[in-house]
């Protein structure tokens, strides 16, 4: 269920869970605004960002999960902050801070996506270290359609996870992959048939029961320095933010939400 440019037009799906639920190790964490929405938007970002700090604080965490709702990872975010100006502050604070979180996080995340995953419900994927996903997912960042720029540091990791030419088809054409695409390029690590939750905890439980010590080490070893991704997302935060002043940009977005309403 994509809508319009991946923007949500406010409406709650089915099947919202708990925002975080811990069992046996694991932290699970449901993308989704408060009100059960399939966005992100300031509330969820802070919230987000909170959660993530406790897991990394709690010795008990030892991987985290992060899930959409019934038929829908996250449909990106909330296009009503993006229009009002009186917002903005705010909401880039939020974003900034749970893109750090994402950035710095010292635990292994698994991702479940089950349906569309669109714009920032698209870009965080790339901060996780398996993508599980269900054969009927899409993945789509139209930031360039809405007049805006990639954020969570993608402008890096996109070209280093897929090759600059599908992360430039990804991000400045703005093509919809399948989950047999996204599987092909590296963003989706396996495809379930059916749903994707009960492989995404089987592998969440496999990686919970390995020696802690070396599990993060070795997690830290294969990634890139949090440092220059955290450079990297207030360089495009800046851009991004920049874009929301654009009088053109502006016109696109109300438009686009005229259209969703």
């Amino acid at each position: 269920m994509t809508i319009g440019q991946g923007i949500s037009d406010g409406t709650a799906l089915g099947g919202f869970r708990a925002h975080s639920e811990f069992r046996n190790h694991i932290m699970t964490i449901t993308v989704a605004a408060d009100d059960g929405r399939p966005l992100l938007d300031r509330k969820a970002y802070d919230r987000l960002a909170a959660t993530l700090g406790e897991a990394a604080d709690d010795d008990q965490v030892r991987v985290v999960v992060l899930r959409g709702l019934a038929g829908c990872f996250c449909l990106g975010g909330d296009l009503s902050e993006f229009l009002d100006a009186t917002k903005h502050a705010g909401l880039i604070d939020a974003v900034t801070g749970m893109f750090r979180r994402l950035a710095t996080f010292p635990k292994p995340i698994i991702a479940c996506v089950d349906g569309d995953a669109v714009g920032v419900g698209c870009t965080i994927l790339f901060h996780c270290d398996m993508v599980i996903a269900s054969d009927r997912s899409t993945f789509r960042v139209p930031f360039v359609d809405l007049g805006l720029v990639p954020d969570a540091a993608t402008s890096i990791l996109a070209p280093q996870r897929m090759g600059h030419p599908a992360a430039f088809r990804f991000f400045c054409l703005g093509d919809t992959f399948t989950a047999s695409e996204a599987r092909q390029l590296g963003l989706v690590a396996e495809l379930a048939e059916g749903s994707a939750e009960g492989r995404t905890f089987e592998r969440a439980r496999q990686l919970a029961r390995k020696p802690v010590e070396a599990l993060r080490q070795t997690r830290g070893l294969l990634r890139r320095d949090g440092s220059q991704l955290c450079e990297r997302i207030d360089e495009e935060i800046s851009l991004f933010h920049r874009a929301l002043q654009d009088e053109t940009t502006l016109r696109r977005l109300a438009r686009i939400a005229r259209l969703v309403a």
